[in-house]
């Protein structure tokens, strides 16, 4: 007697994995290859995968990071970007001397653990023809940060940008096509864009800074100075104004001591490009979807992995280096902390397997606690400061959500996109106030109930500015605002490049009929076929296919 198979089951169905990996590194930057590299080192086999060249249709989506469309046509040209990545980081060259396997354009989309389908953790990754899984022992997480966002009227016009995204397209892509800058922040962070960029050539008229006086270094302020940089303190962008998709300049409003504008304090500045440069925030996407305890650490750049002192994380067989382990004072202008945080993780991760002994872990990698004063002062005060300062300069009806069209005013009042056109009373009488009665304010509520964050950037621009405008309006401190949920695909990705093996030859064949309904859907590129128009209807004109 045959045995009954239950099609619905995924009994027996799993994902082949394709290999198997003692350690896989994720993150190409400082330390990750500091960690690939002590691993290897220490006699362990290692993958290094880093998504970056990324795709230009990726950099559209502002993927990873706010691209804003300031990307030349050159990233199109993949062997090009390819060279220009490796020419960028030398010790790409060091890590492949010690027998590091790196593969470059490759992005983690996905990490599962062991369960009723696995047999044990494994990762997705994806280029840009296909996905596959591959299965490690151990995992350093070396994932970087990512680009804060703070909107104002006319930040979805390309031109409006970010800071690490800019720096990107300076330094490993050699690709940024904008000739007038303005930078937003005067913190180390925008110091250091704009200090490149007029090395790169590129004028920078303004930076622009919500508090009194500059807040990054003296030194660099004047050296900007004396090459014509404008430092408007105590102002807010107004609008960003252009054509319909371009930035062609920005008002600043001058502020008060109490962030209202002044009247007659504005000011028009001439630029093609805006850099928002207040502030970076870790990416924990791969370690929230791990299961590894996340813990608010505003000094750090908000929510960061719970770690020992040899950089482990919850999970056991999960460690972590560099910006998404937490920012520090230094990152920008140091490499060596985070590269000493590298070679600890690499080091404590090979000795987990047994490759080194445990006891030198710390003599192989002399680093310093993690809260040693290389930490920054608690961020997010500082993030709320601009935030309502935009709201003081440009209004409550400035998106939030770029994806969805969800504006700042929408979303505190819990209303769907306008884009739906439909209102009941229900909705009506919904609002942050009725969602407390139910519990605490959590943004996968509210990305449910108005689509914020569930756009094709996957929340990075507008992830921030949701967990701020929840706090405000609910009257509660932003640590209170639980982090938003992430899951698989972290990376937005083609469904003929996540799984085409379902798709089998009859229906790649006949997919125009496959309902065998030779009728229903006729290729615009392949004219009438036979009876698909009634009689009748011949020679009627045909409506163009929607977009």
């Amino acid at each position: 007697m045959s045995p009954v198979v239950d099609s619905k089951s995924v009994a027996g169905k799993a994902p082949a994995v394709e290999r198997e990996v003692p350690l896989v590194v994720v993150g190409a930057g400082v330390a990750g290859l500091a960690a690939a590299t002590a691993a290897a080192r220490a006699g362990l086999r290692v993958l290094l995968v880093d998504e970056h060249p990324v795709d230009p249709e990726l950099m559209a989506m502002d993927i990873p990071l706010h691209f804003g469309q300031r990307m030349s046509a050159a990233v199109r040209d993949r062997g090009a970007m390819l060279e220009r990545v490796v020419r960028a980081n030398p010790a790409l060259g060091d890590a492949l001397e010690a027998g590091v396997e790196i593969e470059l354009g490759v992005s983690v989309w996905g990490a599962f653990r062991p369960g009723a389908t696995l047999g044990g953790p494994v990762l997705g990754l994806a280029d840009r023809t296909r996905s596959w899984l591959v299965g490690y022992d151990r995992l350093v997480v070396a994932a970087g940060a990512r680009d804060l966002g703070i909107g104002f009227r006319g930040w979805e016009k390309a031109g409006a940008m970010g800071a690490w995204a800019a720096l990107s397209l300076m330094t490993r892509y050699q690709a940024l096509a904008a000739q007038r800058m303005v930078v937003l922040g005067s913190g180390p962070l925008g110091l250091a864009v704009a200090t490149l960029a007029l090395e790169r050539g590129v004028a920078v008229p303004a930076v622009i800074e919500i508090a009194a006086g500059v807040r990054g270094d003296a030194t660099v302020r004047r050296a900007l100075e004396g090459r014509g940089v404008r430092f408007y303190t105590a102002h807010a962008v107004r609008e960003a104004r252009g054509s319909r998709d371009e930035v062609e300049s920005v008002v600043l409003t001058a502020l008060d001591g109490d962030l209202r504008p002044v009247s007659g304090g504005e000011t028009e500045v001439a630029c093609d490009t805006v850099c928002i440069a207040v502030g970076l925030v870790p990416s924990v996407e791969l370690l929230h979807v791990l299961g590894c305890r996340l813990v608010f650490r505003s000094e750090r750049g908000g929510f960061v992995p719970e770690t020992d002192g040899q950089l482990c994380t919850s999970v056991p067989d999960v460690f972590v280096a560099g910006d998404c382990a937490g920012l520090e004072s230094t990152a920008i202008t140091d490499p060596r902390p985070a590269a000493a945080q590298g070679r600890r993780a690499g080091f404590a991760a090979a000795a987990s397997l047994g490759a080194i002994e445990a006891d030198p872990v710390h003599a192989l990698s002399p680093d310093r606690s993690l809260d040693d004063g290389r930490s920054l002062p608690p961020a997010h005060e500082y993030w709320r400061t601009w935030l309502r300062a935009s709201l003081a300069a440009g209004g409550w009806d400035v998106l939030a959500c770029q994806c969805e069209e969800v504006t700042r005013g929408e979303l505190v009042s819990v209303e769907p996109p306008r884009y739906l056109g439909w209102r009941s009373e229900p909705m009506s009488a919904r609002s942050l106030g009725t969602l407390t009665m139910d519990g605490p304010l959590h943004p996968d509520q509210i990305k449910r109930l108005t689509r914020a964050g569930m756009g094709q950037c996957q929340g990075r621009r507008c992830r921030e500015q949701v967990a701020l405008l929840l706090a405000d309006a609910g009257e509660v401190p932003v640590e209170a605002i639980p982090l938003a949920s992430y899951r698989p695909p972290v990376r937005p990705l083609p469904l003929s490049v996540l799984w085409p093996h379902d798709e089998p030859a009859e229906v790649r064949e006949h997919w125009v009929a496959w309902f065998g309904i030779p009728t229903q859907f006729a290729p615009h590129w392949a004219g009438d076929p036979a009876g698909s128009i009634p009689a009748g209807q011949a020679g009627a004109p045909r409506m163009a296919p929607d977009k």
